[in-house]
């Protein structure tokens, strides 16, 4: 006895949905979102900074310290008077008719010399001082003051800013070459703002990103702005926190010399207002 089966129709196939084969293997999935490249980070300048000027003229004094002894000494000789056969030795110090000596005419005061100041840091980060004697050139002081950027940079909007800078004197005996210490040289300073005790302020070498930043402002003589983080890195925020952009103001400051123990920095606004609006005192006592 012959049985006839109806035939089940097959559903069609889906040409996007078909089965898996091993040309088209997995067809079946759903595909993927893709995600947009991430943007590139901006690469660091090259570092093009020169020597300061003042490095090449201790080198060149010191290369030609024995040749100007030399000279010197000839100089002292041929000064001296030629002895006659008289009695009398001829007069060697002149006579300025009742005046004060020569020396002491025209008394020398140590004059003011321009420099770039620039202070720097990311936002939530302590704030750093560099000082160039040309835009140019390496940093020859940078000190990282106990104050967070953004802090400071209000307090500067506010108010005058004088900025103290201590330190103590070694006593005698206490190391080697004790005496001939650059008052610049100095490791570790006690920090005031306006008369307020903020904490320590400590000499440090420049890193890669304080050389690149300086590199990045080469060509800035004054001005203030922000530099992105991904260029110029994002180090010294705290732990768990993003630094941030870092913000920078760059002046000329008139460097003033006092005395072996006492120097000053006076920041001379661009807008010819009256007075500085930042004055730096370091003073070892």
């Amino acid at each position: 006895m012959l049985r006839y089966t109806t035939p089940q129709s097959t559903p069609p196939m889906s040409p996007l949905g078909g089965p898996a084969t091993p040309r088209t293997p997995g067809a079946g999935a759903a595909a993927e979102p893709t995600r947009p490249p991430a943007s590139p980070r901006t690469p660091r300048p090259a570092i093009t900074l020169t020597a300061p000027p003042s490095n090449k003229r201790r080198r060149r004094g010191a290369a030609r310290s024995s040749l100007r002894a030399i000279r010197a000494v000839r100089a002292l000789f041929r000064s001296l008077p030629i002895l006659a056969p008289a009695c009398r030795f001829p007069g060697v110090i002149p006579r300025h008719g009742g005046g004060a000596p020569r020396g002491h005419e025209g008394h020398v005061v140590s004059g003011a010399s321009r420099t770039t100041g620039t202070l720097f840091g990311h936002r939530r980060a302590r704030v750093t001082l560099a000082v160039q004697e040309t835009p140019g050139s390496v940093p020859i002081l940078l000190l990282e003051l106990a104050m967070q950027t953004g802090r400071f940079m209000q307090e500067m909007g506010a108010e005058h800013l004088r900025v103290a800078l201590e330190c103590e004197k070694k006593p005698p005996g206490a190391g080697a070459g004790i005496g001939r210490t650059r008052l610049l040289d100095e490791p570790l300073w006690t920090a005031y703002v306006n008369g307020r005790k903020i904490g320590y302020a400590v000499r440090r070498e420049p890193t890669e990103d304080d050389l690149t930043v300086m590199q990045l402002l080469r060509t800035v003589s004054a001005g203030a702005g922000v530099l992105p983080a991904d260029v110029v890195g994002g180090g010294g925020a705290p732990e768990g926190q993003e630094a941030g952009d870092l913000a920078y103001m760059r002046a000329h400051f008139d460097r003033v010399v006092g005395s072996r123990d006492s120097e000053s920095f006076y920041m001379r606004n661009p807008d010819g207002n009256n007075g500085p609006e930042l004055s730096i005192f370091f003073i070892r006592i």
